[in-house]
């Protein structure tokens, strides 16, 4: 008698809007991140693979919360929860994969900056 109707659980649309801004702000960073890195002077190789398949996959994920929130029925509470929680993994996933490019490029740098015959 006390429990609630699943239809009536819903998201305030103040908060839905926060939500909605937060996505696309980080979303618009990780964007622009692999933009930036697509640019650097350093060669791609086969293994920034690596790092460029988990920052495809989290923006992916990001891009599909963002569309999840958008719709109108996002106010429902376990719809807005389920589209926070594919934006949290996409987030995870994108920030293994800076944290992976950063790693990849600054051990090319350092290896290409090594003098030669140092060991």
């Amino acid at each position: 008698m006390d429990k609630q109707d699943p239809k009536e659980d819903r998201v305030e649309p103040v908060f839905r809007n926060g939500t909605v801004t937060i996505v696309g702000i980080l979303l618009a960073f990780s964007l622009g991140f692999i933009t930036h890195w697509a640019a650097n002077p350093i060669p791609w190789q086969t293994y920034h693979l690596v790092a460029v398949v988990p920052i495809l996959v989290g923006i992916a994920s990001q891009m599909r919360a963002l569309a999840i929130l958008l719709d109108i029925k996002s106010l429902q509470r376990t719809i807005h929860d389920r589209a926070s929680r594919i934006f949290i993994a996409g987030l995870i996933f994108t920030a293994c994969g800076v944290g992976l490019a950063i790693l990849l490029d600054f051990f090319d740098i350092a290896a290409k900056s090594a003098l030669p015959g140092a060991s």
